[in-house]
């Protein structure tokens, strides 16, 4: 067993050792080639510099987001869990609860572009193609309202044209030429004499709506022959003519459903059913569509899709109907559901 005064010769020996290799170079590595400094230079400015080339559209974004993107930020950007949301927010900055996404807060389109093709999907970063990338955030504008062609077409040409909402909120941090900083003297005069708390941190939304890994209640839907409407105000009946300008602000609306469901002319079942005469149908009755338990139990039990029920449900779909398939967390404002319904009401067959 060494001594303690043994000790101190050998790490002195050791320092000694490490003074002497430390003059001499470690010839360790190389320098790094072009091709491998290129592979990791891959962020993009806002004005562009930096994209490679490609193009993607809008409707090509909607199945790769579908596909690989909706399992944790949903069918429509709304967030799932936890996970960030993506679209909607507008104009709630100035709110309690402010709702930060691609449409409300970011300020350049290039941010998107970059984060989506270095980090995204989780857990397989880097692993979408150029035009994947492109595709998704056409898909992104289109969500946020941003763009309004389905058709609509992102690529390296068109991309610096394109603007985000808020890049206007955002402006140069000035503070360093504040009096603050500025100031060479402490002052330390007028203080107060004693400080007060006038106002708290407000915790946003950290509440889970069930306990976390509490078992969902099978049974608080059996035996429901059709839920009972939230206390939400009733949807008017529509006139006997429908109003053509709500019928076109319902279809430019009904975009946000088009990621799961289609109307129409060879309309097909997708993540959701075809909704074409929906109106007056009883609920869980579309051939070919597989339904949740609870919906199809409502329509057995005589649930009928008129302008009331189905205004309640799209106002707030699983308050209306727990463990309904459909995630889209549901319309907020009234005219929304209006001109929605009434949209469904001109595709009656």
């Amino acid at each position: 067993m060494l001594r303690f005064p043994d000790l101190l010769l050998v790490f002195a020996a050791v320092v000694s050792l490490g003074q002497a290799a430390s003059a001499q170079p470690f010839d360790l590595g190389r320098e790094a080639t072009p091709e491998e400094i290129a592979a990791w230079d891959i962020d993009v400015r806002p004005d562009g510099l930096g994209l490679p080339e490609g193009a993607g559209s809008v409707t090509a974004g909607e199945e790769v987001f579908i596909e690989k993107c909706a399992v944790c930020h949903g069918d429509f950007g709304e967030g799932v869990d936890r996970w960030p949301v993506l679209a909607g927010g507008q104009d709630s900055l100035a709110s309690e609860r402010p709702v930060k996404t691609i449409g409300s807060y970011w300020p350049y389109l290039s941010t998107v572009w970059d984060y989506v093709h270095r980090a995204m999907p989780f857990g397989d970063a880097q692993s979408l193609s150029a035009d994947e990338v492109y595709a998704i955030t056409a898909y992104l504008l289109y969500m946020n309202d941003v763009v309004d062609d389905e058709d609509f077409v992102l690529s390296k040409g068109n991309f610096a044209e394109t603007r985000l909402p808020n890049e206007d909120g955002f402006f140069m941090d000035d503070r360093q030429e504040s009096p603050v900083f500025t100031r060479t003297e402490v002052c330390m005069t007028d203080c107060k004499e004693t400080v007060e708390i006038t106002m708290r941190a407000r915790v946003l939304d950290v509440t889970p709506d069930e306990a976390a890994g509490e078992p969902a209640d099978e049974t608080r839907d059996q035996g429901a022959a059709a839920p009972e409407s939230t206390a939400l105000a009733a949807v008017p009946e529509p006139a006997a003519a429908l109003d053509p300008g709500l019928v076109a602000e319902g279809e430019k609306l009904f975009r946000k459903c088009k990621a799961c469901h289609q109307v129409g002319e060879g309309a097909k079942n997708r993540v959701g059913p075809v909704l074409t005469g929906i109106i007056g149908q009883p609920a869980g009755a579309v051939d070919g569509f597989k339904y949740s338990k609870p919906m199809a139990q409502a329509g057995e039990g005589g649930l009928i899709w008129d302008h009331e029920s189905l205004g309640a449900f799209l106002a707030d779909p699983k308050g209306y109907m727990p463990k309904t398939k459909m995630s889209f967390a549901g319309l907020r404002k009234q005219e929304e559901i209006d001109a929605i319904l009434a949209y469904l009401e001109s595709t009656t067959e």
